[in-house]
């Protein structure tokens, strides 16, 4: 699979899906995350949950977060061309990428190149990779707030160490992960631990996006809890371009 995956990237095997976000309480469009597949010749259709992980390990995550970057600023920009508003585009960045000295150059490139503008990029990284971050990506993440990009910090509520840094990285939006959304309906410690992630939030002047949500008590609950946004297969699973302005 690593030698399959070094070929992919000059084969152009890869495409973004687009998973569309909604507003709660009015159910309206907010903007999208590009999701990248792997279109293997031998495989198949490959979930990124298989070859990422791979990709980080062998250091390939670095170019493949480069050409998401490009290629999700890219449509964005063609789909204003064509009159549709995205709103907000969500790009998901490795640890590996925050760590690189021209990251963001290489997002002030991509953006230059395409003309997508700054204000509507969002840039997710893990809770995992800011516990484990030190205080080098601080004044990264504040030069990139300082161009109109969004922070969101992805997979929240998974992580084991302290929130204190929530107060030392300068971030707009909270996802709570698909993990405690998934129970909602049975699982009381999970509805007790999206309470407490939204009125946090929220006390800290930050939105907050629940993923994977999949039924209407799902969402009734969250609406009810005061959550902003939610994105899941209740609404829309992630589409490739062709199918997704149908979507919303």
């Amino acid at each position: 699979m690593e030698a399959e995956l070094k070929q992919a990237l000059q084969n152009k095997e890869f495409e973004l899906y687009y998973q569309p976000q909604f507003s709660i309480k009015e159910n309206q469009f907010v903007g999208a995350e590009a999701l990248i597949r792997w279109n293997s010749p031998t495989r198949g259709l490959v979930s990124p949950a298989v070859f990422i992980p791979l990709a980080e390990e062998t250091g390939l995550i670095r170019e493949i977060g480069k050409w998401v970057l490009f290629e999700a600023c890219l449509q964005g920009k063609t789909w204003l061309d064509q009159g549709f508003n995205i709103k907000r585009l969500a790009v998901n960045v490795s640890a590996q990428q925050l760590y690189l000295d021209d990251l963001q150059s290489q997002i002030q490139l991509a953006l230059q190149q395409t003309g997508f503008p700054s204000s509507l990029l969002e840039l997710e990284v893990t809770e995992g990779t800011l516990i484990e971050s030190n205080r080098v990506i601080q004044p990264l993440f504040k030069a990139l707030q300082d161009q109109g990009i969004s922070i969101a910090i992805d997979d929240f509520g998974t992580g084991y160490s302290s929130l204190s840094y929530l107060k030392r990285f300068s971030v707009d939006i909270l996802k709570i992960d698909k993990s405690f959304v998934d129970d909602i309906e049975t699982d009381k410690d999970d509805r007790a631990i999206i309470r407490a992630i939204i009125s946090m939030a929220h006390s800290l002047e930050l939105k907050v996006l629940a993923e994977g949500v999949e039924t209407q008590a799902q969402k009734a609950f969250l609406s009810k809890q005061g959550c902003d946004f939610y994105q899941g297969y209740l609404k829309s699973r992630p589409l490739p371009v062709k199918e997704f302005l149908d979507s919303v």
